[in-house]
């Protein structure tokens, strides 16, 4: 297991967006936090001014921004500037913002979906590798030890070829019309210009094709895909059915609804191989089922026997006691703290398994190719035009 790369001190992290009504902000200051690696010292929290002050004031960071251009320039000029900035805006900010803090030289960690158009996304990515900074994208449930656990397996062949991915992520919190009550959540969602293109597709439907994607180490190569949305008004999808492509052979079935009535959180991955068989569920997150061809399944337990090194490094109290969200989400923030770190003192950083710039520019493009199938009558479509 790789060690830790760390400064004399924590990193310093600024904020764009996560103010007033904002559910993800507040996780990610947790998961900041949660190791000690980071000191929020630095924020624009509103397009408002004036709410940006005041919400800063309240969460006790010393420095408010009215904008994140201005936030950008003074802490690149700052002897004591950021090291790093947390994205957590709204959809249609992420690849503005992201530019204008990587060509100030500020290493950047966004949520996903990364931009709301592959065209931007092609241009952060290009970006990125033009100022060599660390770019990383929260795609959350990457940090749980037993994901990281399947794509050890996976990845050590210890399924054999992989034959076929079953990726679900059912929702039931928009099975009615929540954006007309004023819901602050709903209202971004649902609406195209701040959320991208996709509803369902964009908001949840990433984690699935995402996950697919990290626990096998397959690239999708096309994809036949209907999207529906079932509230009546509502000006994105809300439920997403998909058939998937993957090289060498591998195909997966997507399902991704915020529709499905009694269901909270249920993200689910199986992977099927020659030799056996995984599947995990979100939210029990802390068991795996592993089933060798022809013999019985057995559990294996985050911090149990048999659990691989990349678990272990994601794991922080003994098994038996539940780690979840904001642990997974953490382990995002410390890995990407080894990375940021060994780049600010020029040393050699641990292998990089985070999700980064390549990652939002396939998830880019996995939207884009839903949404081309499903107006083209479900259509086999390449996620490359």
């Amino acid at each position: 297991m790789s060690e830790a790369v760390k400064l004399n001190r924590r990193l310093r992290l600024g904020m764009v967006g996560g103010g007033p009504g904002a559910f993800i902000g507040a996780v990610h200051r947790v998961a900041a936090r949660l190791d000690d690696r980071y000191e929020l010292v630095a924020a624009a929290l509103s397009s408002d001014p004036a709410k940006s002050m005041k919400a800063a004031a309240e969460l006790f960071i010393p420095r408010s921004y009215g904008s994140y251009a201005e936030m950008a320039k003074a802490e690149a000029t700052r002897e004591d500037g950021i090291d790093a900035v947390a994205i957590v805006t709204p959809n249609h900010l992420h690849y503005p913002i992201a530019k204008a803090f990587l060509e100030a030289g500020i290493h950047v960690i966004c949520d996903k979906p990364m931009t709301t158009t592959v065209a931007d996304a092609v241009e952060l990515e290009s970006i990125v590798k033009r100022t060599g900074l660390v770019f990383g994208l929260t795609h959350t449930y990457t940090g749980y030890p037993m994901i990281r656990q399947m794509r050890e397996m996976v990845l050590g062949g210890e399924l054999g070829q992989i034959r076929m991915i079953q990726s679900e992520y059912a929702q039931d919190w928009l099975a009615t019309p929540l954006e007309a009550t004023g819901a602050k959540q709903a209202d971004w969602r649902t609406d195209p210009a701040r959320s991208g293109p996709g509803g369902c597709l964009g908001d949840i439907g990433t984690h699935a094709f995402h996950l697919a994607c990290y626990t096998t180490g397959l690239s999708c190569e096309a994809l036949a895909a209907e999207v529906t949305t079932f509230v009546p008004g509502r000006r994105v999808d809300d439920n997403v059915q998909v058939m998937l492509r993957f090289e060498g052979g591998a195909k997966a079935g997507l399902w991704a609804s915020q529709i499905a009535v009694g269901e909270e959180n249920n993200l689910t991955l199986r992977i099927y191989g020659e030799k056996g068989s995984l599947a995990w569920g979100q939210e029990n997150p802390n068991y795996l089922t592993y089933t060798r061809l022809k013999e019985q399944p057995r559990m294996i337990t985050r911090g149990g026997p048999g659990v691989g090194a990349a678990a272990a490094r994601a794991t922080r109290i003994p098994s038996g006691h539940p780690e979840g969200y904001f642990e997974a989400f953490a382990q995002l923030y410390t890995d990407l703290a080894d990375q940021i770190s060994a780049h600010i003192q020029k040393q050699d950083a641990p292998a990089n398994i985070v999700p980064g710039v390549t990652d939002g520019v396939e998830g880019m493009r996995f939207i884009d190719a839903v949404l081309r199938s499903s107006r083209n009558g479900s259509a086999w479509t390449s996620l490359r035009r």
